[in-house]
Formats: C-alpha cells, structure tokens, sequence
C-alpha cells in the first residue's frame, strides 16, 4: 500500500492588530519571523506546501523556497478564510499538516518528527504539546477535511479538535517550541533570549 500524501499549510495571512504591524517582518536574532517560519518546514514530508498570505513580500519569498504562494485578498474574513484557501490550494491529501507562521523557535526536526508520528496514527489528529496542553502545529486526516472547510470568521482548527477531543494525539516538545508572538513585548523578551544555530535548522 502506497504512504498517504500528506500537505502543509502555512497560515501566514493574520493583520496582528495586538502587535500593532505586520510582525511576520519582525527580525528574530537577525531574521523575519516568516523565514524562521519557512525554514522550519521540513518540504521533504509533504505532496506540497501552500503559504497563505495578504503580504505580497511573503508570496514571493513562498516561491524562493518552492512552495505554494497563496494570495489571501480577505484576511479580514478571520483564520476560517486562510484555512480554506490552504486546503483548496493542496492537490488532493491523505492528511494536511497547519502550521503558524509566528513560532520562531519552532524546529524542523520536531515538524518532521510530528508528521512521521501521524504516519503510524492516520485517523488521529496529531499536534505539538506541552504538558498535556496542544499547541501547534496540527496534521488532519482527510475525514476532517469537511469540518475544517465548514468552519467561519475566526474559528480555526482548534473547534474541530474540541469536537473530537478522543482522535487528538499530542508529540511532547520543548515550551519554548510552542511558544508565539503576539505582542511587541514576547518578540522583545524573545529575541532578548537569543536563538541559537540549533534552534534554527
């Protein structure tokens, strides 16, 4: 039996109002949150990887790295919107793996290791935690697909999950991993903390 295909969504189409500007152009240790973000897919995982964006910036720099630049012309229509443009962009998937583009520390070995974990559990949703407490990202299987199509304004994933808290199978990972930036302040003590060459390949 051939592996199921499994694609990536990259959500990087928010206007970040509690930051108070595009914060995906924000330098980490001397590099955007949105590079941090793309060098943490690991591409060879995945059928394709689709980025979804308002920034015509991020589009090209999707490109640079061989994915899929999807232009979201609505981000005022709420994550539900950047999720759908996502999975209609995919070709068609066994499972598709969310990602948010404002984890800096987040590695790539950890992704791959999230989606080799899914592999062995294809009808669980799989997702990084920390303590028993899901963060991102998340990989669906396909049956969930409907629901997450289905979803409006600003719902994301996560009302899917907590309709079927049973499927949800949880990668144990490093806080830090999990941890995103929201305001002006978490960048300042993060980058304050420094990100060493580990943490970025």
């Amino acid at each position: 039996m051939e592996p199921l295909t499994i694609g990536c969504v990259v959500m990087a189409a928010g206007n970040a109002r509690r930051f108070g500007a595009n914060k995906l152009d924000a330098q980490v240790q001397g590099k955007p949150l949105i590079r941090l973000a793309l060098e943490a897919v690991p591409m060879e995982k995945f059928c394709a990887v689709a980025v979804v964006t308002q920034y015509p910036q991020i589009l090209k720099l999707a490109e640079t790295f061989g994915f899929l630049a999807v232009a979201n012309s609505r981000p005022d229509l709420g994550v539900s919107h950047t999720i759908r443009l996502g999975l209609e962009a995919l070709p068609p998937c066994g499972g598709v793996l969310f990602q948010v583009a404002d984890q800096p520390r987040l590695r790539r070995e950890t992704v791959g290791t999230l989606v080799d974990l899914w592999r062995s559990h294809p009808e669980r949703i799989a997702a990084l935690g920390h303590g028993g407490i899901r963060g991102n990202p998340c990989l669906f299987p396909a049956r969930f697909f409907p629901e997450l199509l289905a979803l409006e304004g600003d719902r994301g994933g996560g009302a899917v999950i907590r309709r079927h808290p049973e499927t949800l199978l949880l990668l144990e990972t490093a806080p830090e991993e999990l941890r995103d930036v929201d305001t002006q302040a978490a960048l300042a003590e993060l980058d304050g903390q420094g990100v060493s060459a580990d943490d970025k390949t």
